[in-house]
C-alpha cells in the first residue's frame, strides 16, 4: 500500500484533500476511487485511507483507521556527519533514515571539500528534508528523524549534552563494536569525518569535550560507508537488526 506523510492532524472519519505533492504522486500511480493509501503525520502511528475524489491535480480521502504501530529503535541514535562531496550526502540520509537514526547534524569540518553559504546551506536544507521523508515513507517509519541546520564542527563538539558522543577514527584503541557489546542500549551521537578524515586538532577537541574515539575495525572505510556501517553494528549488537 502506497505511504505518505502528510503534515496536518489527521483523524479517523476526516474527509482531506492532499498536498499537491502528494496528489501527483498518486495520480501518477494511477489510483482510482476507493483505492487505499496509508498516511502518517510524524507525531506517530498510521491511518489507512481511502481515495473519495479525484479532480485533475487535486486529489481527496477518507481516512478509515489508525494503527499505533511505530518502527524507532528503543535508542536515539544522532549521526553527526561532515559534509561529503557531490551528493553524497543525500544517500547517507536516505540509508540512515532506513536504518533507524532520530536525528542529523551537517558538519561544517577543516578537511570538508563542499563550503555552503548561508543561502545553499539553506536550499541544500530544504532538499535534504524531502530525502527523509521519502525515506521515511519508502521504510516504514512513521516519524521523521530530526534535521539540525549546518553548524561548524568546533562550535557544535563544544555543546553540552547527556548524549555519549562516538568519534569514529582510525585512531582510536578499541573498536566500536567490541565497545557497544559491553553496553547497555543507549542514546548517542556517531562522529563521522569528511573524505580526509577530521584533522588531529579536531579529534583532540572532541575529546576534550568527552567524546569517545573508537575505530572500525582495520580497514579505511570511506565517509559515506563509515557511519551506515556503524549504525547497522550497533543495531545488530544491541538487537535491533
Amino acid at each position: 500500500m502506497p505511504r505518505f506523510y502528510v503534515p496536518t492532524p489527521l483523524e479517523i472519519g476526516q474527509q482531506l484533500a492532499l498536498p499537491e505533492a502528494v496528489a501527483h504522486h498518486l495520480l501518477v500511480l494511477r489510483l482510482g476511487p476507493a483505492a487505499p493509501v496509508t498516511l502518517f503525520n510524524g507525531e506517530g502511528g498510521e491511518y489507512t485511507a481511502t481515495i473519495s475524489s479525484i479532480e485533475k491535480k487535486r486529489v481527496g480521502v477518507e481516512i478509515k483507521t489508525f494503527s499505533p504501530r511505530e518502527a524507532e529503535l528503543p535508542y536515539a541514535i544522532t549521526l553527526a556527519q561532515a559534509l561529503p562531496e557531490s551528493s553524497k550526502l543525500d544517500w547517507i540520509i536516505e540509508k540512515a533514515v532506513e536504518l533507524g537514526v532520530a536525528a542529523i547534524q551537517p558538519l561544517a569540518a577543516q578537511r570538508c571539500v563542499v563550503r555552503l553559504n548561508s543561502e545553499r546551506a539553506e536550499k541544500k536544507q530544504n532538499h535534504w528534508q524531502a530525502v527523509i521523508v521519502a525515506a521515511a515513507e519508502q521504510s516504514g517509519r512513521n516519524r521523521l528523524p530530526t534535521l539540525s541546520s549546518l553548524s561548524p564542527f568546533n562550535d557544535w563538539v563544544q555543546q553540552q549534552d547527556l548524549h555519549k558522543r562516538i568519534l569514529l577514527s582510525p585512531r582510536g584503541e578499541q573498536s566500536l563494536s567490541d565497545w557497544a557489546r559491553h553496553q547497555p542500549p543507549q542514546a548517542l551521537a556517531l562522529l563521522i569525518g569528511p573524505e580526509g578524515g577530521f584533522t588531529e586538532a579536531e579529534e583532540n577537541l572532541a575529546c576534550s569535550q568527552g567524546a569517545l574515539m573508537l575505530s572500525m575495525g582495520p580497514r579505511i572505510l570511506r565517509t559515506e560507508t563509515a557511519g551506515l556501517a556503524a549504525l547497522a553494528a550497533i543495531n545488530a549488537i544491541w538487537g535491533e537488526m
